[in-house]
């Protein structure tokens, strides 16, 4: 087991690949004001202990297992067991803690399982829509395609700064049943099933609760002068004060024990 360190406020990243991760993620939050450490966990490492962790972030990457919510698996889905398991533990004691959790693509999907909904496995058989609009662009060259419809009376709308985002897309899955704990404010109208838009972000029901996962990829839109990267870096400096917020709090009540 990995100790962090109850004494170091820090932040937890998933992933699968930690060079990637690295590039893309961690510049990420050092543009949003976070100079402390930051560690990356993948499957190949022993399952981290969440002291000291004052956030989560779930990176994006490779589908859910749809055991989780009793489906078979698509002939399109990339499963990664290993990561499931391994984030599935993680959320849940993040959230039993009240730590801030980011997730990004996968890290939206996997929240939304974790805490009991389900999900749209492959969104062009789903919805009947060309594949390339909700897949296109690179982390290198991400491609602004489409905008999403955000709610107003939302944590996501505060941060984002606008009911109406241009985002990037590179998913093939969407949240489809929502869990309990969470709601959607976030979708792409154009994309419809039976009257009902793509969900494109959720957050916690309880605004008390720093919790939010978005369908896009931020992190590579950090840079833009526009108004996605504009969203972007709203999104990560709400998250990265929040975690300082959490790691204030912690600071303090700990404070109070020894005192």
């Amino acid at each position: 087991m990995i100790l962090l360190g109850a004494n170091v406020s820090s932040i937890l990243i998933t992933c699968r690949n930690k060079q990637l991760a690295t590039r893309n993620y961690v510049p990420a939050i050092h543009v949003a004001g976070w100079h402390k450490p930051i560690h990356l966990v993948s499957p190949d490492d022993p399952t981290p202990n969440l002291e000291g962790v004052a956030g989560l972030l779930l990176s994006g990457g490779g589908d859910v297992n749809p055991k989780y919510w009793d489906e078979e698996v698509h002939p399109k889905a990339q499963i990664d067991d290993e990561r499931d398991a391994m984030e599935l533990d993680l959320i849940k004691a993040a959230w039993e803690k009240g730590i801030p959790i980011l997730g990004i693509c996968r890290g939206e999907q996997i929240l939304n399982v974790a805490l009991g909904g389900s999900m749209v496995q492959d969104i062009p058989d789903h919805f009947g829509c060309d594949p390339s609009v909700h897949q296109h662009g690179t982390p290198d060259t991400p491609e602004v395609r489409h905008t999403v419809s955000v709610t107003h009376n939302s944590r996501l709308f505060q941060l984002l700064g606008a009911a109406s985002v241009p985002v990037n897309s590179r998913h093939h899955q969407a949240v489809k049943d929502l869990a309990p704990d969470l709601r959607a404010v976030a979708f792409h109208p154009q994309t419809l099933k039976d009257g009902k838009p793509l969900v494109e972000g959720i957050e916690a029901k309880d605004m008390d609760r720093w919790a939010i996962g978005v369908q896009w990829h931020p992190e590579n839109l950090m840079e833009l002068g526009n108004a996605a990267g504009s969203a972007a870096r709203g999104l990560f400096h709400g998250f990265v004060a929040a975690v300082q917020d959490y790691s204030y709090s912690a600071a303090s009540k700990a404070a109070e024990v020894q005192a």
